[in-house]
């Protein structure tokens, strides 16, 4: 199934239920309010809400509306956690192999598909990391990768955000680089819906990344040479994972991006059908 959460002036929005092409919703009302709800309590109410997106798709759903990708927020507005598995990140030497690294960020600056970003340092360069994110149940410290992609109710995209000293050119003072905002598809999806093209923690189909138009860069959306379970099992090494948990794998970067530039995040199944709904959104400069 397909889930969404539209702005309604709260901090955590009201959730949907989503049509398959993404053409029709309706509010999950009497199941969950809101998607944190629904992870908190996932075995009672994700039923409740696949018996929504089945009426959806049958088009026997009572009180139905168009859906609207602009009146979104980011599926799971905020989190309890999220980490990003970032190509970006510098790798340390640990012995004969490499250290693999995490980056933990704050899971309250999520943005909405189509929101804004605003620039509030000019004098900082800004590019942004795009890729996959999942969504994890309740995991105990120490699970297996197996336990972990068991684990993982939703995917999404993921659309994140870097402030960085131009190249060649020294930070300004006190700055540092920066993650300042993260965006998400419009739309998170169970497993299910991916079909042949989820294997084993990865996603085999073409990320799609344009800036003004103009494709930066295509491949498929994951990180490195590890899958999401295996991502989830080293974030809960130390500490277990709550419910809502997000983790995303970022696949392609930007290249230094300008005032007004709008980028495009969107990934298509086989028959061209747009999965998650597009990330799209403008860097602009903060009034």
């Amino acid at each position: 199934m397909k889930l969404a959460t539209y702005k309604d002036g709260s901090r955590d929005g009201q959730l949907l239920v989503v049509s398959r092409d993404l053409g029709l919703a309706c509010y999950a009302t009497g199941a969950a309010q809101t998607l944190q709800q629904a992870l908190d309590d996932w075995n009672f109410i994700a039923p409740q809400l696949q018996d929504f997106y089945v009426a959806l798709n049958q088009g026997r759903a009572r009180h139905a509306f168009p859906f609207e990708p602009g009146r979104c927020m980011a599926p799971l507005p905020r989190a309890f956690q999220w980490a990003a598995a970032d190509p970006a990140l510098p790798e340390q030497p640990a012995g004969a192999g490499r250290q693999l690294s995490l980056r933990q960020g704050s899971g309250d600056a999520f943005l909405g598909p189509c929101d804004d970003m605003p620039w509030h340092e000019p004098a900082l360069g800004v590019d942004c990391g795009a890729g996959l994110a999942v969504v994890s149940a309740d995991l105990p410290a120490r699970a297996s990768p197996e336990q972990a992609l068991d684990a993982i109710r939703l995917l999404m995209l993921v659309n994140d955000w870097c402030l960085r000293a131009p190249a060649g050119a020294a930070a300004p003072e006190g700055a540092m680089p920066a993650w300042p905002a993260t965006a998400f598809s419009p739309v998170a999806v169970t497993l299910d819906e991916l079909g042949s093209a989820w294997q084993r923690g990865r996603l085999k189909l073409p990320l799609q990344l344009t800036r003004n138009g103009q494709a930066l860069a295509g491949g498929e959306p994951e990180a490195g040479s590890l899958h999401f379970g295996q991502w989830l099992a080293l974030l809960c090494r130390h500490r277990p994972l709550g419910a809502g948990t997000v983790l995303g794998c970022l696949a392609q970067r930007s290249p230094a991006l300008e005032e007004g530039d709008q980028l495009r995040l969107e990934v298509k199944g086989p028959q061209g059908q747009s999965l998650f709904g597009a990330i799209a959104q403008t860097l602009a400069l903060a009034a």
